[in-house]
């Protein structure tokens, strides 16, 4: 996070770190960690049924600590977009990060139930999901996500990580009423061979709804670790290295949170626009990088 920060731009948690902005995160959870200490403002668990927070796999953690870690345990290093965000979370993956259609269309009218309660502005889905068989289950998840949308959320979603062929992306995201992200890491590592780029999942080449709307980095952000753990009171694997499109969504989502912030007013259309205007063009195909890779200063630049 040290290095995305730089990379993208984001201002010091002194000028702008998110404060007074809610995200809903539905994923597989989020289990204590230093850096996310008072983060966390309601858990509702649609897998296990638990009532006390918890993450047996590890990602949704990861992703709150991208989003809003404040990065205590690194004495400063491992700073998340937007540490003053706080959280809403679902869990509707298990322990080995698979879900159902059910679970998730439950996640989702959880967060409109809650929405005005806890006045969420962002929703962020780090979840990856291929075309699915049952059209019946895509267009009511789809309509679903759209409905979130409609009642002013801004919802932020994985490309997923089946590229590089055309036609890969997530359907989660594939509608006008969401901001699919892609993973791009600009000139970081340009010589990995697994770099997220190449397995990014891309949109249809010759589609009339061009996805993703923007890229962001990906490739071995460093994050809060579930399983940390203490030795003679000092944090041991306070942090993990993951890689992926579940990765580069959180830190869209913490931009967002950061601009609207900074502009009280803006709406989730206005933020997704200027999102995309701001991006800055990879001279990549439009199904790889869509307006281009996430660009902090000028998203928060009048």
């Amino acid at each position: 996070m040290h290095r995305v920060r730089e990379q993208l731009g984001v201002p010091s948690p002194e000028e702008l770190d998110g404060r007074g902005i809610t995200v809903g995160v539905l994923d597989t959870g989020i289990g204590p960690h230093p850096d996310l200490s008072g983060s966390l403002l309601r858990f509702q668990d649609f897998v296990g049924h638990r009532t006390m927070m918890y993450d047996d796999n590890g990602h949704g953690t990861h992703v709150c600590g991208i989003l809003c870690g404040d990065g205590s345990a690194s004495w400063g290093k491992y700073v998340g977009m937007a540490p003053a965000v706080r959280l809403v979370v679902g869990k509707v993956l298990d322990e080995k990060g698979d879900g159902s259609t059910e679970s998730m269309m439950r996640g989702l009218d959880w967060i409109l139930e809650i929405k005005d309660q806890y006045r969420i502005r962002i929703l962020n889905i780090s979840v990856g999901i291929g075309a699915l068989d049952d059209m019946e289950k895509m267009h009511r998840l789809k309509a679903k996500i759209e409905e979130t949308w409609d009642c002013g959320i801004l919802v932020v979603c994985a490309a997923g990580n089946q590229g590089p062929e055309a036609g890969t992306a997530s359907e989660v995201g594939n509608s006008s009423k969401a901001v699919m992200v892609g993973c791009h890491d600009g000139n970081y590592g340009i010589d990995q061979s697994g770099r997220c780029e190449t397995y990014s999942g891309r949109g249809a080449a010759e589609a009339a709804l061009r996805k993703p709307d923007l890229v962001a980095p990906g490739t071995d952000i460093i994050s809060c670790n579930v399983h940390y753990y203490r030795v003679h009171g000092r944090l041991r694997n306070a942090y993990v290295s993951k890689c992926g499109t579940s990765m580069a969504t959180p830190i869209v989502s913490g931009a967002a949170a950061l601009a609207m912030q900074k502009y009280m007013w803006m709406t989730n259309e206005e933020c997704k626009r200027k999102l995309q205007y701001t991006a800055t063009d990879l001279n990549l195909p439009w199904n790889q990088q869509g307006w281009g890779m996430l660009n902090v200063r000028k998203l928060l630049r009048d």
